[in-house]
C-alpha cells in the first residue's frame, strides 16, 4: 500500500530562504504547496509596466512551476494595513519604538499560514526562518539558528505551542552560506546570488517619511516640542517626540557643543531628555506583556535576555512586581529585570527576549521605565521572593 505524503505549506517569499526551504522538504518527501503573502506593494517592487503582481510574488510562482508544486496567492493587504501597520504608527505615537515583525508573526504571518494550512488540508506549516524548534516532554521551544548572524528567534517569542507543534524550520541548523552553495549546487545559481530582504518590508526609506504618510497631519496633531536635559532644564526645540527613539545620536537637529543621545521620550509633554552616552547605561529595566513559555527557567542562573535584534544576550534575574504606576504600562503586574553586567538604550516598544542557553524561554515588551527607582526601592523587601512565591502557591 502506498504510503501518504505529508503535506507542508510553505511561506514562500520568492527569496533565498523559503526557496531552500521548497526544495529541501521536496527531498525528504513531504507534498509541498506554496502560499505567497501580498501585504504592502512598493513601487520598486515592479520592474515592467504594467505589471500586475510584484516581482517577489513572480519569482515564487516561477519557483513553484519549476519545482512542480501548487502555488497560491494570499491578498492580505487591508488586514495588513489593520493589524501591522496600524499598530506601528500608534506605537511611535504613543512614545516607543515597535519591532513591527515581533506584531506581524503571531497575530498575522503565522495567522495566515495556519488558517490556509487547515483550509488546504497541509499537516505542517514552514517558514525560511534561521530558527529550530524542538519537543521536550510534550512541550515545545523554539532554539535559536546555528547562524548567529540569522538567528531570527527574537521575533517568534509570541508565537504559542499550537503553532509551533506545527512549524517545520529547516533551515535552523544551517548558516546562510551554505544556503546559497545548496541553491547553486541544485540549478538555482541566479536565485543563490540574490540579495538579502529588508528588516521591514513595507518601509522603502526612512520611517518618519513613512509615518508623515501614514498620518498626514502628525506635524500638526504633534506638533514642535523641547529638548530637554536629564534635570528638566530645556536646551532647544524639536519637530516632535514621533521621530526620535531612545538611544539616537544623529539627526538630531540641534548643536550641544558635545554628543548628545536621546535618554527618553516623554508623549504627554512632548519632550525629548538628551544626555551623554553613560546615562544610557542601566542594571535594571521594566518589562510589561510577558509570556513564559518556561516558567521554571526564570528561576535559572543561566538566564539572559537580549532587548534587541542581533544584540548579545546579557546574562539577568527577573521578579515579578506589582505595577506601581498603572498609566504607563497595561497589565497589575510588570516584570523587574536585573542585569548582570550594564544595558544601554533599553528602548520602549521593544521586546525582551529570555533565554538558557540556546533556548528560548519567554519574552515581553519593554515599557515606560518612569518610576523604576520606586521598584529598586522595594527589592529588599517583599519582592524578593516573588519567583518563588508565585510557583509555589506559597
Amino acid at each position: 500500500m502506498e504510503q501518504v505524503r505529508k503535506k507542508v505549506l510553505v511561506g514562500m517569499s520568492g527569496g533565498i530562504d523559503s526557496s531552500a526551504v521548497c526544495l529541501m522538504l521536496q527531498e525528504r518527501g513531504y507534498e509541498v504547496i506554496g502560499v505567497t503573502m501580498r501585504v504592502w506593494d512598493l513601487p520598486r517592487q515592479f520592474s515592467a509596466d504594467g505589471q500586475e503582481y510584484p516581482d517577489f510574488i513572480e519569482e515564487a510562482r516561477n519557483l513553484a512551476r519549476r519545482l512542480g508544486i501548487v502555488h497560491y496567492v494570499a491578498d492580505e493587504r487591508e488586514a495588513f494595513r489593520n493589524i501591522v501597520v496600524r499598530d506601528f504608527v500608534d506605537e511611535y505615537l504613543a512614545g516607543r519604538t515597535p519591532n513591527p515583525c515581533v506584531m506581524c508573526n503571531p497575530v498575522f504571518k503565522f495567522r495566515v499560514l495556519t488558517e490556509w494550512a487547515d483550509r488546504l488540508g497541509c499537516d505542517y506549516i514552514a517558514t525560511g526562518h534561521y530558527v529550530s524548534v524542538e519537543e521536550e516532554n510534550g512541550r515545545y521551544y523554539l532554539h535559536c539558528g546555528a547562524d548567529e548572524q540569522k538567528d531570527q528567534s527574537y521575533f517568534l517569542w509570541r508565537l504559542g505551542p499550537e503553532v509551533l507543534s506545527r512549524c517545520i524550520f529547516p533551515l535552523g541548523g544551517l548558516r546562510k552560506g551554505y544556503v546559497r552553495s545548496y541553491l547553486e549546487q541544485n540549478g538555482f545559481e541566479m536565485k543563490a546570488r540574490g540579495g538579502e530582504s529588508m528588516e521591514v518590508c513595507f518601509i522603502d526609506k526612512d520611517y518618519r517619511d513613512f509615518l508623515r504618510e501614514q498620518v498626514p497631519d502628525i506635524d500638526t496633531r504633534v506638533g514642535p516640542g523641547k529638548f530637554v536635559d536629564s534635570s528638566g532644564r530645556a536646551v532647544g526645540a524639536h519637530c516632535g517626540f514621533p521621530f526620535f527613539t531612545v538611544g539616537q545620536r544623529k539627526g538630531l537637529g540641534i548643536a550641544l557643543g558635545k554628543p548628545a543621545y536621546v535618554l527618553r521620550l516623554n508623549a504627554r509633554k512632548n519632550t525629548v531628555v538628551l544626555g551623554d552616552a553613560d546615562q544610557l547605561f542601566t542594571r535594571h529595566m521594566l518589562v510589561s506583556g510577558g509570556r513564559m513559555a518556561d516558567e521554571a527557567a526564570f528561576a535559572d542562573s543561566r538566564l539572559s535576555v537580549r532587548i534587541r535584534y542581533r544584540s548579545r544576550p546579557i546574562p539577568c534575574s527577573m521578579r515579578v512586581v506589582d505595577n506601581l504606576f498603572p498609566q504607563e504600562a497595561e497589565g497589575d503586574r510588570l516584570w523587574l529585570i536585573s542585569f548582570e553586567e550594564e544595558a544601554s538604550a533599553v528602548t520602549p516598544g521593544q521586546s525582551a527576549v529570555f533565554y538558557v542557553g540556546d533556548k528560548m524561554v519567554g519574552g515581553a515588551f519593554i515599557c515606560s521605565q518612569r518610576g523604576l527607582h520606586a521598584y529598586l526601592e522595594k527589592q529588599d523587601g517583599n519582592i524578593s521572593d516573588t519567583i518563588r512565591t508565585e510557583r509555589t502557591g506559597a
